[in-house]
């Protein structure tokens, strides 16, 4: 499992909230919540106190509710909370929130000088500092941090590997530079750059970063006897200890009126993006990137404008599917592993709610059921086994070039999660740089498997991926009259 004690308490909060709305006690006795999670003689092995641990899963419970911990006033009582998530009519608009309290206040990213330092006659790390930071000290070197520009190059020179490099974890994990220690010390997120990849969310060992859940929102959905469809993203094979019919089941057990799979829109997006990609390079166009990732599309909108025209305008398989469930009636929930999916959920009308796999994991907690002990509920047999390949890097571009097989040949490259390198190979693409024409982006490494709301390891889902796209049927061919888009 994809576990730690972090996630641990993060999947508690929201199992919490779960039980008392299950209950009807949310609006009396959330206030309760921190307290029945860290009771008076909790045996604590990180916080000073019960009272901080107690603090620090009110802001966990908060975000649980669906509230950024940012504008908390700290006089407003989780009683207070609860009862106005139980009234809101709109979604959370930013999808991350930063508990400042659980926030360890990680110092500056810095090289430092350890004790293997040898204080060696050829002085190699002062040599190739070209900022004048190290002198020597009593025979060691030593870095002065207003100097230091992080450069490496000192790190790179030392024979002994004494220089080591001091990240900070969010910082460090973030392709766009969009989360920075503020005045107080502690992390704050830029929105007008974040792509709400939640690379930093996965990377903070304190889970000081968390989603605004929509849970609420959805739970509210169902107790109002509205018919609501899960839509389940391919990635969700495997991520549970059971097999894709057993989890169908379960998720109807859970409360929702209909599971579909995602995958059926993936059939419509590879369709429609073969044509798109013909039609584009029939048209003179040198390449053309996949544009199913919402961070990759974020990524795209606010520091990559130069690959705006490369970016295909085929639709997402979430928001093609949910097209089809909202025309049948439904109010739709995209069950995924990413951050960036409730970004898109905002931006398209058809797609309700998002939650994730660490959120439907807390629901079956909450509600006692276990996956593994439920009876099958039949597949699709229409869905090709190339739509349920798209939550793995190369699954996308490998679905579109056998949808065109016997059509036209072409070059597919893929980039296998979105980082500070990644973010400069694509500037340089948008000059001419590179020998493809298709680009799949993913900005999780790994694909969607390795998306930050995952619960278990990519080791252990590839297999069952792969021999449930083994059972599949081969997608129809790109030109087929079934397969044009849905209008």
């Amino acid at each position: 499992m994809n576990d730690n004690k972090a996630l641990g308490f993060k999947r508690q909060a929201l199992q919490k909230v779960i039980e008392a709305f299950d209950k009807g006690t949310l609006e009396t006795a959330a206030y309760r919540i921190p307290h029945d999670v860290v009771p008076r003689n909790a045996n604590l092995d990180v916080r000073c106190c019960v009272y901080k641990e107690r603090a620090v899963f009110r802001a966990r419970t908060l975000a649980a509710l669906g509230f950024a911990i940012e504008q908390d006033d700290e006089a407003t009582s989780l009683n207070e909370y609860a009862k106005q998530a139980l009234l809101r009519k709109d979604i959370p608009e930013k999808p991350l929130t930063v508990l400042d309290i659980a926030c360890k206040g990680c110092v500056k990213a810095r090289h430092i000088v350890t004790e293997a330092c040898q204080g060696c006659l050829a002085r190699a790390c002062q040599t190739a500092c070209k900022f004048g930071a190290i002198s020597v000290v009593n025979g060691k070197s030593r870095i002065d941090p207003d100097k230091c520009k992080n450069c490496g190059q000192c790190k790179a020179a030392c024979p002994y590997n004494a220089i080591t490099y001091v990240p900070v974890p969010c910082e460090q994990a973030c392709p766009v530079d969009a989360i920075r220690k503020g005045p107080d010390g502690f992390a704050q997120i830029d929105f007008e750059k974040c792509i709400s990849c939640g690379q930093c969310m996965g990377a903070c060992p304190f889970g000081a970063i968390m989603e605004r859940s929509q849970l609420i929102d959805i739970l509210s959905s169902i107790k109002s006897k509205r018919k609501v469809c899960a839509m389940i993203a391919p990635s969700i094979v495997g991520q549970f200890n059971c097999s894709l019919p057993q989890l169908m089941t379960a998720i109807k057990k859970a409360g929702f009126d209909k599971v579909t799979e995602v995958a059926e829109g993936a059939d419509i997006t590879t369709a429609n993006e073969a044509r798109e990609l013909i039609e584009r390079l029939e048209g003179g166009a040198k390449f053309m990137t996949t544009s199913c990732c919402a961070a990759w599309v974020q990524a795209v909108k606010k520091h990559l404008p130069a690959l705006k025209e490369f970016v295909s305008h085929t639709r997402t398989p979430g928001s093609y599917t949910a097209e089809i469930e909202k025309r049948n009636g439904f109010t739709t929930v995209f069950v995924g592993p990413c951050v960036s999916k409730r970004v898109e959920g905002m931006e398209d009308p058809n797609m309700d709610y998002v939650m994730t796999y660490e959120e439907l994991g807390a629901l079956f907690d909450a509600r006692g059921i276990n996956p593994a002990e439920c009876e099958e509920t039949p597949l699709d047999p229409k869905i090709s086994g190339e739509a349920r390949y798209y939550g793995v890097t190369g699954g996308v571009a490998q679905a579109v070039e056998n949808a065109l097989a016997g059509q036209r040949p072409f070059k597919k490259m893929a980039i296998n999660g979105l980082d500070k390198k990644a973010m400069l190979m694509l500037q340089a693409y948008a000059k001419g740089v590179g020998d493809f024409q298709l680009l799949e982006v993913m900005s999780c490494k790994g694909g969607c498997i390795g998306g930050p709301c995952t619960i278990a390891t990519q080791a252990k889902v590839i297999n069952p991926i792969k021999n449930l796209v083994a059972e599949s049927p081969k997608v129809k061919p790109a030109f087929d009259d079934d397969k044009k888009e849905e209008k």
